[in-house]
């Protein structure tokens, strides 16, 4: 999974943890324990360090925290989380598919940021009302700051941030199209990421106070990030504008149930494209099932000028068919959701118009781009 390191489970989510993962871990244990050496020096030599390592690890369990807060508000959508991976920026909960409606999609997002203020509150009372001192009222207070700092900027409202996708639901909400969101949220997270650069570029050459080069580093990830949403919207709308129709395949392998097996066998099959199934049709177009060319083996060819290949009929999977005024994108997110590579498209007078295929789906996609270029 891309160098990632399975670390186990977590109520069932697989967790995973990225190699820049340990590079900050480090850094930022280096971090925290020389502020604590600093602040406390009766702590010795060793301690400072061992409390910075330890500080470091609850500030990737309040990482860990705000992604499991996505993940249960998915799970109760009935949405499944393929895993969560701590990585250099943070954590990146992955999702098997999006929320149904736009309400959803901002419950889903604004989850994460509502447990790191959760947080923030809990550390903030243990602060002022437990009796701490020392390194633990220090840990604790950096604890409380960390998860604010959390929350407030993943509201910031750009792709890939958390304040991106509830920015894309609202937008989904007004517009009802959740593409229109999609790419309004990433263009925003574009800009975002173009300040990110500019400002941390002005800190490392020593023109501002501000920014610093993990600022450009940043910039640059949701930049880049931002740009894949934004590619992702604009395919996802280039479908949406078509339908299942126009994505028949061309080598529609329909054929009509009054015909032998001969004929079919010399009309369909041989020096036609291999292909192991065929749909068959009554006389009115509509369906019957299909045959499987493997099955001419079980009747003589001495018969197959007698014999029709209505004979060899076999039910097909209704999960199969899908109308022809259905979106494709909604097709798209079928052949993705399910094993099957090939959908039989019917108009609304049970009339089977063809096959369709991821092949076929991309063979539109490219023509079209060939006209744009022509």
């Amino acid at each position: 999974m891309n160098g990632n390191i399975r670390v186990g489970n977590l109520f069932g989510i697989p967790f995973f943890v990225n190699p820049s993962w340990f590079l900050v871990l480090g850094l930022v244990t280096l971090s925290f324990g020389g502020s604590i050496a600093a602040a406390f020096p009766g702590l010795g030599l060793a301690l400072p360090w061992l409390l910075g390592f330890i500080s470091a690890l609850l500030l990737f369990a309040s990482v860990l925290a705000h992604e499991l807060g996505h993940s249960f508000v998915a799970i109760t959508q009935g949405i499944d989380v393929k895993s969560i991976t701590l990585f250099i920026f943070g954590g990146l909960a992955m999702l098997d598919k999006e929320s149904e409606t736009p309400e959803q999609s901002f419950l889903v997002a604004i989850a994460g940021p509502g447990v790191s203020l959760l947080l923030f509150g809990l550390f903030t009372v243990m602060g002022l009302t437990l009796p701490l001192a020392g390194p633990v009222a220090a840990i604790v207070g950096l604890l409380a700051q960390i998860n604010l700092v959390l929350a407030l900027f993943n509201l910031i409202p750009g792709l890939p941030l958390d304040g991106g996708n509830i920015l894309k639901s609202i937008v989904w909400k007004v517009t009802g199209n959740p593409n229109t969101g999609l790419l309004f949220a990433s263009r925003a997270g574009q800009v975002l990421g173009w300040v990110g650069i500019a400002i941390g570029l002005l800190g490392v050459l020593g023109i501002t106070q501000i920014g610093s080069f993990w600022t450009l580093l940043i910039g640059f990830f949701v930049l880049q990030n931002a740009g894949r949403y934004a590619q992702t919207a604009r395919v996802q709308d280039k479908l949406d504008h078509y339908t299942a129709a126009d994505a028949i395949n061309p080598n529609n392998p329909v054929v009509s149930e009054d015909i032998t097996i001969r004929e079919f066998v010399n009309n369909y099959v041989i020096g036609q494209a291999a292909r192991n199934e065929f749909i068959v049709t009554d006389a009115e177009g509509h369906l019957l099932g299909v045959i499987d060319v493997n099955d001419l083996k079980t009747v003589a060819t001495s018969l197959w000028t007698e014999r029709s290949i209505s004979e060899l009929i076999k039910p097909i999977n209704a999960d199969k068919e899908v109308s022809a005024n259905l979106s494709l994108l909604k097709v798209v997110k079928m052949l993705e959701a399910k094993p099957e590579q090939k959908l039989l498209v019917i108009n609304d007078n049970g009339v089977v118009l063809g096959l369709l295929e991821k092949a076929s789906i991309l063979n539109l996609l490219e023509k079209e781009a060939q006209a744009k270029i022509a």
